[in-house]
Parts: structure tokens; sequence; C-alpha cells
């Protein structure tokens, strides 16, 4: 076992029926009476979801503000942090999936940091390596009511679109994590299903390359295996059984990766998502089961031992047949077709003429540091786009 470090954040956890009755207290124990609460368009016009919120918050909503777009491009993220300099708001809330939690922090460090936007951002330095800037700024307590499962819930950075090319702006600031997430039962009923299988599907591709990073430890571990363990038997559940319970277990997934991906990182498969989603205007989840067999494959050389604990979290026996590998894939691919997923990037719109594009872009991405096996350049990263095309 190699040398590790593992330092738990403090996170306070509600779920069920009652969780947000919770929220006027963590509110109370961070001091704060003007909450700001960030929601997209669909959320600010569900007037059940508002009232549920505004009548567990009380006297401490500043406002609701449906500021929120998808992938979070910065002009948007721009127009947030201003309403919460016009409020004074001392605390905000997200409300939603993961681009109004990451609007929420992301709106925040842009409230407290001086200076333009990019140069908060994750870049490169003079040797060609990616750095990310210190933010030293105290930032407002976050809170999440997530309606969707998404990894970000309980991250600490931030990837916000860059509307010039397309290219992500990323921020870290581990003074943005959740101070409280709220998993309200009624809430997370609210989303249309294929949200939640598109939200799932982009805990899972975090969870495989969680499992096959270099960094994990027997923490991390724990909690992805466990992810890939519900995983494998809620998100095939909601072709047929789109319960409460199925999408609350999906919930706890979502958390339980983004908590264990945080001592792993993850590889090329996200960062290749994010190129295609933003481009083509698909979830990142649906991007991320086109290419992620073909990153496997791609992986595989240097994934052994991730390949091996998924194997055992899904319960695969050797039986001198199909490899690990083989098996992950077959069940991927058994996972599409039961959802009813495109096989193939052409089936959503890609164009042969963009992979280049977006291989190069993808380079630019802090995850692609962290894949198990090192990527040399663009033009390996188009050639798998490439075969999933």
């Amino acid at each position: 076992m190699h040398d590790f470090s593992h330092p738990v954040s403090a996170l306070r956890l509600h779920h069920g029926a009652q969780a947000l009755r919770f929220l006027p207290a963590e509110l109370e124990r961070l001091g704060c009476r003007r909450a700001l609460v960030l929601c997209g368009a669909s959320l600010g016009h569900d007037t059940r979801v508002l009232e549920r919120v505004r009548e567990a918050l009380g006297s401490r909503c500043a406002d609701i503000a449906p500021l929120v777009r998808a992938h979070s491009p910065l002009p948007a993220v721009q127009e947030a942090a201003e309403r919460l300099r016009q409020l004074q708001a001392d605390a905000v809330i997200a409300l939603g999936g993961g681009s109004a939690v990451v609007t929420a922090r992301a709106a925040s460090i842009l409230l407290a940091e001086a200076g333009p936007a990019h140069s908060l951002c994750t870049g490169r330095d003079s040797d060609g390596r990616l750095r990310s800037p210190r933010l030293d700024a105290p930032k407002l307590p976050q809170l999440v009511i997530p309606t969707t499962p998404t990894t970000a819930i309980v991250k600490a950075g931030s990837a916000m679109l860059d509307p010039a090319d397309g290219g992500r702006m990323a921020l870290f600031d581990p003074k943005t994590r959740a101070h409280a997430v709220f998993v309200d039962t009624a809430l997370i009923a609210t989303p249309p299903r294929e949200l939640v299988v598109s939200s799932s599907l982009n805990t899972l591709a975090m969870t495989i390359e969680g499992l096959c990073s270099t960094r994990g430890d027997p923490m991390s571990d724990a909690f992805l295996m466990h992810a890939l363990r519900l995983l494998s038997t809620h998100l095939p559940a909601l072709s047929d059984d789109d319960s409460a319970d199925t999408r609350a277990q999906l919930m706890m997934a979502a958390i339980l990766c983004g908590h264990g991906t945080d001592y792993t990182g993850a590889g090329i498969a996200i960062p290749l998502g994010h190129a295609i989603s933003a481009r083509f205007h698909v979830d990142n989840g649906i991007a991320n089961a086109i290419v992620m067999p073909h990153v496997l494959r791609f992986n595989a050389p240097a994934a052994g031992q991730g390949l091996g604990k998924m194997a055992a979290a899904l319960g695969f026996r050797d039986t001198g047949g199909a490899s690990p590998l083989d098996s992950l894939v077959d069940a991927l691919h058994a996972l599409s077709r039961r959802l009813g997923l495109p096989a193939r990037l052409r089936d959503i719109g890609v164009t042969r003429d963009s992979l280049a594009a977006m291989a190069e872009v993808s380079m630019d991405d802090w995850f692609v540091r962290d894949n198990p096996r090192r990527v040399h350049d663009a033009a390996e990263l188009e050639t798998l786009l490439a075969d999933a095309w």
C-alpha cells in the first residue's frame, strides 16, 4: 500500500421527507440571516418547490433567483455574483443540479476575489504545467438542496463554461465546499427521469475513473466501490422503476462518488464529455456513456488494479472466460441498451470534423493530468473520439 493522506472535510447531510426542517438551524449555526437561493429557470417557475423552500427558510430568505444556466456559463455566474452583492447576502443556497451547485460556488468566488475571472482560474504556467491560483478571500457559506444526483454536491472545484471558445474555466477553492446538504425526498422527485439518468451516468463515469486512478486509497476505494454497487443496482432500474427510493439511492451514490473522487481525481472521460456536451448541447452523462467503453480500453494497460476493484464490487467471478475489462465494457453496453441510450457520437449529432478541436480543448483540463495512462498529446484523444464516433 502506498503512502497517503485522507483529510475529511466537514459535511452535515440531512436526508428524508423532513430534511428541510434542519435548514434554519444550519443557517443559525453559521450565523447567517440573508440567504440567496440560486436555481434554474424550470425550478424558478415551479411554485410548489419554491414555496417549500421559502417556508423552510422563513425570514432568512433574501431572494430566490432563477439565474442558473446549463453548464454554468461565465455571464450567468457573473450575474449571480452581482445579485449576491446587491442583496448583501451572507449565505448562498444552490437549489437544483450540478449547474446550480457550480454557479453558487463560482459566483461566491467572483464576488470575493479581485481581478478578472480568467485570472482566478486554473491555467498553464511558463513551463506548461497546470496550476490553480490561491483564492484566499473568505467565501460565503454554501448550502445545497439537490434535486438531481450530481457529484458536484460535495466538491470544491467549479468549472464554468467560457462562451468565447467553449472551454472550461476551472476554479478551485476548498472554502466553497458545502457546509450542509439537504436531500428532500419530495424535491428529488421533481426532475424528469431523463435528467436523473444523465446525472447518474455522469456519476458512473466519475466512479469508474476514480477507481482506475493511481491516487486512490482504502478510504476512497470504500466510497467508490459502494457507489458503483448502488449505481449497478439502481441506475438500470430507472428504465421501469422510477421510484422515490431509486432516486434517493442514486443521490447517495453521487455523494459517495463526489467524496471519493476528491482524493483520486478523474481521467479523460470527464473532459471529453464536457467538450462534447458544451459544443453539441447534449447532457454530460450521455456523452460520458458513449466514450467510457473506449476510455476503459485505452486506460486498461495502466489500470489493472482499478479494473479488479470494479470487478470485485460488481461481483464478477473469474471463471477463465471474459477478462474484467471485457466484462465491464459488456456491462456498460448492456446498461446503455436497457436505458435506450445512443451508442455512437454521430448518433448525438457530433460531426467528424469537430473531433480534433474537442481533443485539443480537452488537453487543458485538470483531469487529463490524473489519467492512469499518460496522454502524450491531443492526437491520442482524437483517435479515441474517432473510435467512439
